[in-house]
C-alpha cells in the first residue's frame, strides 16, 4: 500500500487505501462500511463520488507529486449499485502547466463498472511545513 503523501483525515476516516500514482494513473481500493451505506444498502453515492474525486486527483497529482490539486469541476454518472469491495482507477487524460483533465471510474469485485466521472482540477503548490519555533 503506498502513501498519498500528505494526510486527508476524511480520506483516512473512509478508509481509502493507494495501491498505484504513477504515470498519470492512479488505483483505489474502498470497502464501505455500513454506516456509509445509503438506506438501500449499498454504498452511499456520496461516499462514491469522494472515492472518484480522489482517484482523479491522485492521477492528476501523479505526474508532479510535489505539487497539490484542488477540483474545479466534476461529473459523476452512477450506472448501477456499488456492492462491496470496490476499486477505482483514475487517468490524466491531459495537462497545462496549471489545469489537469482526468476521468475515473470505480469497479464493484466482479469488476462491473459501478460510476464514472471527469473533472478538472487545478496544480496548486503545497506550502512548506510549519517550522517548529523553538522556546526558552
Amino acid at each position: 500500500m503506498l502513501s498519498f503523501g500528505v494526510e486527508i483525515p476524511f480520506v483516512s476516516h473512509l478508509g481509502f487505501t493507494l495501491h498505484r500514482m504513477a504515470d498519470g494513473e492512479s488505483e483505489l481500493h474502498y470497502t464501505a462500511r455500513p454506516e456509509h451505506f445509503n438506506s438501500f444498502e449499498v454504498t452511499h453515492g456520496g461516499a462514491t463520488m469522494t472515492l472518484l474525486d480522489v482517484a482523479l486527483a491522485t492521477a492528476a497529482r501523479s505526474v508532479t507529486p510535489d505539487m497539490g490539486v484542488v477540483t474545479i469541476e466534476m461529473k459523476t454518472s452512477f450506472m448501477q449499485p456499488a456492492r462491496g469491495p470496490l476499486v477505482a482507477r483514475g487517468r490524466l487524460i491531459h495537462r497545462t502547466r496549471s489545469i489537469a483533465f482526468v476521468e475515473g471510474t470505480v469497479y464493484d469485485a466482479e469488476g462491473r463498472a459501478c460510476s464514472h466521472a471527469t473533472g478538472t482540477f487545478k496544480y496548486v503548490p503545497r506550502a512548506p511545513a510549519p517550522q517548529a519555533i523553538a522556546t526558552d
